[in-house]
């Protein structure tokens, strides 16, 4: 930066500075009760982790008792530590004196509360909103008004949220003529450059749907509400404001606004704004982006940059999924890149009006000054600031630039505790700028200065990175595979150009491979698209009992020499296929799609899931291959080491194609055994992929078997074969048992007891407290009874709902799942498609008239077409006696229970012979914790959907009925494949023996 106009940015922000000296923000007034709690905020983070949480949930405590519950639950000791003196009395009365003391406290708090909420809220009412709009304008303010309740789970919910601007619109309209304009406005605009009315508005509240992965229908979903709401502005002379959320609809806010800005019902009307955020790493890139396409089109624009809300969010999502971090992650380098982009724009004022959102006194300087050097008119930017947030800030900026808007949420409480939050968040971070100032007493000098040396001081202030551990023999510690991110658009393009690709090759026929040689057969079976089975995607050759024989010598004869290939020689072949599977993971998503009808991000996310079977058991081969010794005696060594058993059949199933074929197949084969591989009918020539990624990995001959065949044919005979040692099976109950039941059997010149691994079924629920966030807990419960059409074995089937919210979740979820969309997957902006077969989709009709006799049907969406389609079933009234409380019908159905109590939900919930997994939405830590000591499943998930577990995170198998043997993906799995062995050897010759380091000996 030039020291000249860094220099000037100094002063201006001193003087600045001396014009507010004395004031502060009434959010950190300790006079007042908001000032008090947010001073222990600062101090006590444990605190402050513990006050937010229960402002997030406090509109759901409706009764006093569930109040004092959650205070004494959320204060009471334990992770708040020190409490203020109003909050800890009222814990420790409401659980020890209960009664009127605890009703008393409770409403106090409830009333602080809510008080501090309405302070960032310019009114929950329209009436009161277009009121407080007046005085904010009275005081020489300008404003844009923004709807709270952005969370939308269904598209009743977003006409609401569309016909709320309108209403709040058509009040202002009636009021702004009394309203004069600002500065030397002409033409009812304010300081000449400006209308007087001005709206924000979150996009994707309008289309409950839009997903990165359905791009297109995304930005057509959201235009078609926001249109209206944008002429209805044009006709009031106003100006409307594109907000950018969360980094999943940024390309598609972007994309929305071009498209809204050219449409030629808008063409001329150039009061249009959209916000970015600095602290994207990508921003750069799409102001210049939007400004070339301002400039191409003859289209003028509004820009409100801003630092960002999600940011927390962005790194946790980021880190979670695999992804790249999408922001800076120090906040001088977001500072930094305000500055840059500030100048950007500025720079290119007579195309794009500015607007700089921020209370931070060295970027506000940083505006002012840089537009001075620029000879920027000041009818081309204005600054923003939030409505009840740094109120000196905003008061110094009227007097020294006069064009200050303020940015005034309105709406009700329950969606204005979660802005509460981010702004609470906002105020109380270490970096924050305003705590900083105003709470901290930071001097000026260090407040104002230039970001870059900011950053610089803080590296070199940072310590070390500690190095990345690495695994045994120098493999990297294990990571998994990044989950689909659609937000790339090369992914999104990549999926309809794979797609053709698998019906280009469609028709051909897939031989077995035994022995490392093709074998065809006469007997074949069609694998087509179940949402158009007239497309037959490849013959498949079916193995008879003959094949199956051959298959399995040949596998025995490989044995051997597999068996004495070296754990570190074997996995490298295992990551050599995970690095294939990786190259080719649209493709093998493709062929997914087609054959079994799951959608894009479940192909993608099953072939990645595939991949990490392959890396994890790779380097836990490695790990178990070492001899371990065992005891430090001297004179004796004891070294206890790991052998595979033989041959294994793997008999997969086809509602995870890929992932749990490969994840059986490679833990068998990288812990020395050999296969014999039988593919569902359904997805064989998924697996066929599967048998062309170890071939290429260079498997050798025999080590894989790709053995497709009729169950009724050769099932048994694989399953009671005497040279077959172990059995990894993935499917339902019934043959599970069948399978356990022939294996138990043993067969003339068997050497084994057969080892059998068996994952089945679930019968799974989830439990919705009565404190519970009904936005993320009808996604959740949405997502994981419905995706992938409800064929998972950790599908939620039950959802039991606590009687005093029932109503409401009930009312919200029949609505949400009215609004998804149905029709072939390989369309993206289907939710659900065709279940995988004709006998499937028997079955589901067959439940359905179950569900009619038992209980209510809520909804029932049947689908037209030549697909296999079953119906989207929600029946209630069900109770944990019947049918559809306790069997499993693998599909979209879901039943809803209304219990009493969490007790009660959590005795049915365990109340059927499965236990995969389950789930809990309840912002209780009491309750929380009784879940995880009492809710038996192998698969748990607190506040979560129920689907999705990941490799080495989240290990996964159940017990009871839904299975036998140890987590898949867990430290636990390989060993199932092997059988331990221990040596001892005596070190003693004639008296006399080394002693090892190792050895326990006397000091």
């Amino acid at each position: 930066m030039n020291p000249q106009l860094d220099e000037a940015i100094r002063q201006r922000g001193k003087a600045f500075f001396a014009s507010i000296r004395g004031e502060s923000p009434s959010i950190f007034n300790k006079g007042f009760w908001t000032g008090k709690v947010m001073d222990w905020a600062m101090k006590n983070e444990g605190f402050k982790v513990q006050l937010f949480r229960f402002v997030d949930v406090l509109p759901y405590l409706t009764t006093s008792g569930n109040l004092s519950r959650h205070i004494e639950e959320y204060f009471a000791g334990g992770e708040a530590g020190d409490i203020p003196a109003v909050l800890k009395w009222g814990a420790e009365k409401s659980g020890l004196f209960g009664g009127v003391a605890a009703k008393l406290m409770g409403k106090a708090i409830r009333s602080n509360i809510e008080g501090m909420a309405r302070q960032f809220i310019v009114g929950e009412q329209t009436k009161e909103a277009v009121k407080n709009l007046s005085k904010i304008r009275k005081d020489g303010f300008a404003f844009t008004v923004d709807l709270l309740g952005e969370a939308t789970v269904s598209e009743l919910e977003s006409d609401a949220y569309r016909d709320g601007y309108l209403e709040v619109l058509d009040a202002i309209a009636a009021e702004q003529k009394s309203w004069k304009p600002f500065g030397a406005g002409t033409e009812g605009l304010d300081w000449g450059s400006a209308p007087k009315v001005n709206a924000s508005i979150k996009p994707s509240a309008l289309f409950s749907q839009a997903s990165p992965m359905d791009f297109e229908g995304s930005v057509e979903g959201i235009l078609a509400r926001m249109r209206p709401v944008y002429r209805k502005i044009m006709a009031m002379g106003g100006a409307m404001c594109i907000d950018m959320e969360q980094l999943k609809y940024k390309d598609i806010t972007i994309e929305l606004f071009k498209r809204l800005r050219g449409e030629s019902e808008f063409r001329d009307y150039p009061y249009l704004s959209i916000v970015l955020q600095a602290y994207m790493r990508e921003t750069e890139h799409d102001i210049k982006d939007l400004i070339a396409w301002g400039r191409a089109e003859g289209l003028p624009f509004g820009l409100r940059l801003v630092k960002g809300a999600y940011w927390d969010y962005e790194t946790v999502i980021a880190k979670q999924m695999g992804w790249p971090v999408p922001v800076w992650t120090r906040k001088p380098e977001s500072d930094i890149a305000h500055e840059k982009l500030a100048r950007l724009i500025l720079e290119n004022s007579d195309l794009v009006y500015f607007q700089c959102a921020s209370h931070n006194i060295r970027t506000i300087s940083n505006v002012m000054e840089t537009a001075a050097e620029l000879q920027i008119p000041e009818n081309r930017y204005e600054f923003q600031a939030l409505y009840g947030m740094a109120e000196p800030v905003r008061k110094g900026l009227l007097k020294v630039a006069g064009r200050v808007r303020l940015y005034c949420p309105y709406g009700e409480l329950l969606p204005g505790m979660a802005y509460l939050v981010r702004r609470l968040l906002e105020n109380t971070a270490n970096e924050s700028f305003l705590r900083l100032s105003f709470a901290d007493g930071e001097a000026e000098d260090r407040l104002l200065e230039n970001p870059q040396l900011t950053l610089e001081r803080e590296l070199a202030a940072a310590p070390p990175k500690p190095a990345e551990k690495a695994s045994i023999d120098g493999l990297t510690a294990f990571r998994n595979e990044p989950l689909a991110d659609f937000t790339v658009a090369e992914l999104r393009k990549a999926f309809p150009e794979a797609i053709a690709q698998v019906r280009g090759e469609a028709g051909r026929v897939l031989p077995l491979r035994i022995g490392g040689k093709s074998v065809e057969t006469d007997d074949r079976i069609p694998t087509v698209n179940p949402a158009d089975p007239g497309e037959v995607l490849a013959s498949v050759c079916q193995a008879g009992t003959a094949e199956v024989d051959a298959a399995i010598d040949a596998a025995e004869a490989a044995f051997p020499a597999w068996r004495d290939t070296s754990a570190k020689e074997r996995a490298a072949i295992i990551l050599k296929a995970a690095a294939i599977a990786r190259r080719d993971i649209v493709a093998l998503s493709a062929t997914q799609v087609l054959e079994v009808g799951k959608q894009w991000g479940q192909a993608y996310n099953d072939v990645g899931e595939a991949i990490d079977f392959l890396e994890y058991y790779a380097r836990e081969a490695v790990r178990l291959g070492s001899p371990k010794r065992m005891g430090r005696e001297p004179g004796e060594k004891n070294h206890l080491f790991y052998e595979p058993k033989g041959v294994t059949a793997v008999i997969a199933p086809w509602n995870f194609p890929l992932a749990i074929s490969v994840g059986m197949t490679a833990a068998a084969i990288v812990a020395g055994n050999t296969v014999v591989y039988k593919p569902s009918s359904l997805s064989s020539l998924t697996g066929y992929g599967m048998a062309e990624i170890f071939k290429e990995a260079g498997l050798p001959d025999g080590v894989f078997n790709y053995c497709p065949g009729r169950g009724s044919v050769m099932g048994d005979h694989l399953v009671e074969h005497p040279k077959v040692s172990t059995i990894a099976f993935t499917g339902s109950m019934e043959t599970g048992l069948r399978i356990q039941e022939k294996a138990a059997k043993v067969q003339p010149g068997q050497a084994y007891c057969k080892k059998v691994i068996a994952e089945m079924g679930g019968k799974n629920a989830i439990i919705i407290d009565d404190d519970a966030d009904l936005d993320e807990a009808i996604l959740g419960v949405v997502y994981s009874a419905f995706g992938f059409q409800g064929q998972k074995c950790s599908a939620c089937s039950r959802v039991i709902v606590v009687d005093s919210i029932y109503d409401k979740f009930v009312s919200r979820l029949t609505e949400a799942c009215g609004s998804l969309r149905i029709g072939p997957s390989e369309d993206p902006e289907n939710a659900m498609g065709p279940v995988v077969d004709p006998a499937q989709q028997k079955k589901v009709q067959e439940y359905l008239q179950v569900a009619h006799e038992e209980g209510q049907v809520l909804v029932e969406r049947q689908t037209s077409g030549p697909g296999y389609y079953a119906p989207l079933v929600v029946v209630a009234g069900i109770r944990p006696e019947h049918r559809l409380a306790q069997e499993e019908v693998f599909g979209p159905i879901l039943a809803v229970m209304k219990a009493e109590s969490f007790d009660q939900a959590l005795e049915w919930a365990t109340s059927t012979r499965f236990a995969l997994t389950g789930g809990v939405y309840s912002r209780s830590p009491r309750h929380l914790e009784k879940a995880r000591r009492e809710f038996r499943v192998g698969n748990l998930y607190l506040n979560r959907n129920c689907v999705g577990a990941m490799v080495g995170r989240q290990p996964f198998g159940g017990s009871r009925m839904s299975g036998v043997g140890s987590k898949s993906g867990g430290p636990d799995y390989l060993l199932q494949f092997m059988e331990p062995r221990v040596v001892t050897e005596n070190t003693i010759r004639r008296g006399f023996t080394p002693i090892d380091e190792d050895d326990e000996w006397f000091e």
